[in-house]
């Protein structure tokens, strides 16, 4: 990935560049959210001490029925509040129930945002100890369809919105955001949201729900964390002609002026917080994600989950299918069914992952991956019309137009979907792979459950129970010949909370590939003899958080090694200080 990216900026990598000497990793931990400071005493500051009604509608702060007696004579609460003072597992439970009756997905992403804006920690408490069951309400598949009617369902802002009227004043208007202590942006400017499409402003869903899952999964702190959509307009006319609209109407605006103010914002984050801040880019287009990514990937701490994110995930999950189906990576031959952000960058990490254990070139390795495009299988005869980070893919070939015709002339191993178009893996492309190998090694990897090539059901039946399936939405167990069949999700939640918390705590100024490759083993590590047994190839979301500790840790160490880490002197267990720097969402007492 990074011999792409170097091609772009003309040679130059992110080792090239001299670490800036400090003794400081991270910001200090103000609020006592980490898990090192749970017993201490806190003081519920806002602008001055908050109580009464404003510590009520204070979600930092607020606790509910859950404030003590003593806390309700301190802090001006007597007669605020009913009478009763419950726990934070009954207030756990209750919610739980009501969140259960809803019928309908968005209901349940409604109450829950409705929750987090009212009480954060008990929010986080409900995602930390019900993961596996609000993982798809939060996140992919339902956020999907939020972001779908974001302008309808919208209450209360979350986030900085930044647009073509900020242009200027950025400096100013990240200013007005109320924390300081920036660790974690995520920043996305709607033109490509998971598999739906252009939704403009409306896709700050995806950046509310990126840094939740950063808090709840990777322990990094609400406080820390700062959602932004950069608003250029949309060519979504369906948007620009909706009354409910939130965002600027008008087409979207490229090229130079489109260049400017994203340099204008990425200068004015680096000045207002820092060498250190995780900038991550999410869901930008194509053609603008790799080139943002080439061009500030060596002045700044940069991550693109679509591209990087899923490319470690999916390498995971590979190399733990390995103990299923046998070989080393070199042994198999990949074919994959989209060439956008996220095929091409798991191509080339698979391909440097090759490359390091084969101790072979990367132009060598990248020979067993193959790219289907929506124009047929990518060979050198169309080198002159393929966009730059597809040129590395185009191989000696005949052209071949379909993928079917692909899966029987190129006969692979392993067949990957990132194509965001759903219902391709047909049932005559899974046969097909399925009569070159005993086990397919099929990952349909597109987001949302619509967009998916194929279902699990469908990879089971038509493999006759032989496919090893991996997914990017979450599909249920399947029975199959008296058989349960559960498949594997390769969520990129495995890996950007763990991977963001690791350079946080080392105090990364600088992203670099095999960061990726560390974080990649250290989850494909994770797999235990039980989830084989299963099928399955990736842990089980419920340990989530002693999987980030661990992918945290092998990444803290990657960037030590490399010299980019700037948090000194390294702490001796780095495992142990990850977990001791996780925010956890138990009440605090007040003084």
């Amino acid at each position: 990935m990074e011999s792409t990216l170097k091609a772009l900026r003309e040679g130059e990598s992110v080792l090239d560049l001299s670490p800036r000497s400090t003794v400081s990793g991270g910001v200090e931990d103000v609020y006592g959210e980490d898990r090192a400071t749970e017993d201490q005493l806190v003081t519920p500051w806002s602008f001055s001490v908050a109580s009464g009604y404003t510590l009520l509608r204070d979600p930092q702060y607020n606790k509910g029925l859950a404030f003590t007696e003593k806390e309700r004579d301190a802090h001006y609460l007597r007669g605020l509040l009913p009478p009763t003072v419950i726990s934070q597992q009954l207030q756990e439970k209750q919610l739980m129930n009501n969140i259960r009756q809803y019928q309908v997905p968005l209901q349940k992403y409604m109450a829950m945002m409705e929750l987090q804006e009212t009480n954060e920690r008990l929010f986080y408490k409900l995602l930390v100890d019900n993961v596996e069951e609000l993982l798809p309400i939060v996140y992919t598949p339902t956020v999907g369809e939020a972001c779908q009617k974001y302008g309808s369902i919208f209450k209360r802002p979350q986030g900085l919105y930044i647009s073509l009227k900020e242009k200027g004043k950025i400096l100013e208007v990240l200013k007005n955001w109320p924390e300081r202590s920036i660790q974690v942006i995520v920043v996305t400017d709607g033109e490509r949201i998971l598999g739906l499409g252009d939704l403009g402003c409306q896709g700050m869903g995806i950046p509310v729900g990126k840094l939740a899952l950063y808090t709840a999964l990777g322990g990094l702190r609400p406080s820390a964390c700062l959602p932004i959509t950069i608003d250029v307009g949309t060519n979504n006319e369906n948007l620009l002609n909706d009354e409910f609209y939130i965002g600027l109407r008008q087409k979207r605006t490229t090229g130079q002026e489109y260049s400017e103010l994203l340099s204008e914002f990425m200068a004015a984050v680096k000045q207002n917080y820092g060498e250190k801040v995780l900038v991550q880019f999410e869901d930008f287009a194509n053609h603008n994600a790799f080139e943002l990514l080439a061009k500030y990937g060596t002045s700044h701490l940069v991550f693109n989950d679509d591209i990087q994110g899923t490319a470690s995930v999916v390498l995971a999950g590979v190399v733990a299918a390995l103990k299923l189906i046998g070989g080393t990576l070199a042994d198999h031959t990949f074919l994959f069914f989209g060439v956008g952000e996220a095929g091409t960058g798991i191509a080339e990490l698979i391909a440097l992952e090759m490359s390091k254990q084969t101790k072979k070139p990367i132009e060598e390795t990248r020979k067993k991956i193959w790219l289907v495009d929506s124009k047929g299988l990518i060979v050198g005869s169309r080198q002159n019309s393929l966009q730059h980070f597809k040129k590395p893919w185009a191989h000696d070939h005949e052209p071949v137009g379909t993928l079917l015709e692909a899966v029987k002339v190129i006969k692979p191993t392993v067949l990957i979907g990132s194509s965001g178009v759903g219902k391709t893996f047909t049932k005559e492309v899974i046969e097909a792979v399925s009569s070159i190998n005993e086990k397919p090694l099929v990952m349909a990897l597109s987001n949302p459950t619509s967009q998916s090539e194929c279902t699990a059901e469908e990879a089971y039946q038509w493999s006759e129970g032989r496919a090893i399936f991996a997914s990017g939405s979450p599909f249920d167990p399947f029975e199959y010949k008296g058989k349960v069949y559960y498949s594997g999700q390769a969520n990129n939640a495995y890996i950007f909370p763990g991977f963001g918390l690791g350079l946080v705590i080392s105090g990364a100024i600088r992203v670099h590939d095999d960061m990726l490759l560390a974080a990649s083993e250290a989850l494909a590590k994770l797999v235990a003899e039980e989830d084989y047994k299963k099928g399955l190839i990736y842990p089980p979301f419920s340990n989530i958080r002693t999987i980030s500790a661990n992918i945290a840790a092998n990444v803290a160490a990657k960037a030590y090694e490399l010299g980019l880490a700037t948090r000194l002197p390294r702490p001796e267990n780095l495992v142990k200080y990850a977990e001791s720097c996780m925010y956890t969402p138990t009440y605090r007492n007040y003084r």
